[in-house]
Formats: C-alpha cells, sequence, structure tokens
C-alpha cells in the first residue's frame, strides 16, 4: 500500500491529499529516509510523521483493507512516539499566551494609550 494512503487510512490525516501533500513536502519518512508519496510500505516499516510541530513514530502492523475506525487503528500500527514530543508541545502552548490572539490584529487606540501609560510610569519611577 502506498504510504499516502495508508497514513489516511490509519487516520494520521483527514484527507488523502493532505497526506500526499506532507509527502511531497518532506514531513514522512520512511526507515529515516524521506519518501515520496507513491512509496510502498510493509509491515515492520518504522514511520516518522512531522505534523503540528510533533514527530510521531509509528510501527506498521499490517496493512488494512481500507480506512478504518478510530477504535481499530491500533491492529494496524503501533505508537512509539516518545513522551518528550508532547511535553514540547504543552510548552508551545504556555508560551504563546503571552502574546495577542490571533485575528486581533494591531493595538487599538485605548491599547496604545495603555502602552504610553506604562512606559511613562517605568521611565519616571528609574
Amino acid at each position: 500500500m502506498r504510504i499516502d494512503k495508508y497514513l489516511w487510512c490509519v487516520r494520521y490525516f483527514k484527507t488523502r491529499n493532505i497526506a500526499t501533500t506532507a509527502c511531497k513536502k518532506g514531513h514522512v519518512k520512511v526507515n529515516n529516509s524521506i519518501v515520496k508519496p507513491s512509496r510502498e510500505i510493509y509491515p515492520s516499516d518504522q514511520i516518522t510523521v512531522r505534523k503540528n510541530q510533533v514527530n510521531y513514530q509509528l510501527t506498521v502492523n499490517d496493512i488494512p483493507p481500507n480506512r478504518v475506525g478510530a477504535k481499530l487503528i491500533d491492529i494496524y500500527r503501533t505508537d512509539t512516539t516518545p513522551k518528550e514530543e508532547f511535553e514540547a508541545q504543552e510548552l508551545l502552548k504556555y508560551s504563546k499566551d503571552y502574546y495577542r490572539k490571533k485575528g486581533e490584529g494591531r493595538p487599538t487606540k485605548k491599547d496604545r494609550r495603555d502602552i504610553d501609560d506604562y512606559l511613562d510610569d517605568t521611565n519616571t519611577n528609574e
């Protein structure tokens, strides 16, 4: 089975087109080598998928006949992703809390006045 189809079948990607794009961009490795979407995979292959800044690592147990339900995924793959990968993702969430939320755009006039007042207060205290 093709690698893009396999990743779609075991629900790592929502569509097969997204899986194909990830392969073309070099986000998918089989046995530590970057592969094309048409690469055939076999049981016991080691796959690394970079998705959402996490390197998922999995081992192919069997080839599914078609897309499988979420409860049946573990029959066809073994997830060997280290816990450190997920911990790094949690740290990224906390680091983003200090910035403006997405879509808020430039500071408003009120935000600008608050910033100026804060800077004036810190300069007079020195």
